[in-house]
């Protein structure tokens, strides 16, 4: 469990620096798809090699939908921001996720809770304070994408509660399949091209995000959700943000201005203050039923 845990804080951290490395070769789409469509194909395969069930058309539909939220548009809009975007920054605003959770279930008539209000009031400042300088503005294209990434993903949470999905894995292998798929067609669309030759760097980086990002993560966060609790499955969104900045400033030479600590540090309480809020209601609700 400690190894799954350090798994996704350190990787998923990670990622967003090795996105860049990628970037400078890869335009965004043309990045993504192999990553998802070869990390999809090997899960996919080792699942009916043990013994899985090949899903049913329409789960193949559902799938197709919420891998479009969460990698096109989730990871495909971090793709598109971290032109320009730093990691560092990337992970602080795609972090925001169970912030936009809690604020989309508001809308839908889940009366909030005061902590949960102030949770959101100290992520959303963190926003705020980014977007006061240091070079990144929500008025740009890339920082409206970085912006709308966690919106996509919380969407495509929301809506696979209402979906017939494929079970346990099977599910992320079709996500990626088909996600991957897709990133294709959006990189034709968009007459992605290669900037350069490829290099070592570029390969390892999508290597790197191939292997580590989407087999090996993703498979410790299916472990941990089985194996633990939700509030600490989830724990990395407060450790991601961090990993990305160290990573960023030591490997990238990412600036590390008072700005952006003061808003990552807003970005992580705000999250840890939802989720422990929602995490605290969810186990006062069965001890109310037994009483």
């Amino acid at each position: 469990m400690i190894a799954a845990l350090l798994s996704l804080y350190v990787i998923w951290g990670s990622t967003y620096y090795a996105m860049r490395v990628a970037l400078q070769v890869l335009p965004p789409y043309l990045m993504g798809a192999p990553r998802f469509l070869i990390a999809g194909t090997l899960l996919f395969v080792v699942l009916r090699v043990r013994g899985a069930t090949t899903p049913k058309p329409r789960e193949w539909l559902a799938a197709g939908a919420i891998g479009t939220l969460l990698l096109v548009i989730g990871n495909g809009f971090v793709g598109l921001a971290e032109r320009s975007v730093d990691s560092g920054t990337a992970a602080t605003l795609v972090a925001t996720m169970p912030l936009w959770l809690a604020a989309f279930g508001w809308l839908f008539g889940e009366r909030p809770r005061p902590t949960e209000v102030l949770g959101l009031a100290f992520g959303f400042a963190g926003i705020v304070v980014l977007n006061g300088g240091g070079g990144f503005s929500l008025h740009g294209f890339d920082g409206l994408a970085i912006l709308l990434s966690p919106v996509a993903w919380s969407l495509g949470s929301l809506w696979s509660r209402r979906l017939a999905l494929p079970a346990g894995l099977m599910n992320t292998a079709c996500q990626m399949i088909l996600g991957g798929l897709i990133m294709f067609v959006v990189a034709a669309a968009r007459g992605e091209q290669l900037s350069g030759p490829i290099r070592g760097a570029t390969v390892a980086a999508l290597g790197y995000l191939i292997v580590f990002g989407s087999l090996i993560a993703f498979s410790a966060y299916g472990f941990l959700l089985r194996a633990t609790r939700p509030l600490i499955a989830t724990s990395y969104a407060y450790v991601n943000p961090l990993v990305a900045l160290g990573i960023g400033a030591a490997l990238g030479g990412e600036r590390l201005s008072a700005r952006k600590l003061g808003a990552c540090a807003l970005t992580v309480l705000g999250v840890l203050v939802v989720t422990l809020s929602r995490h605290s209601a969810a186990s006062a609700r069965p001890a109310a039923a037994a009483r």
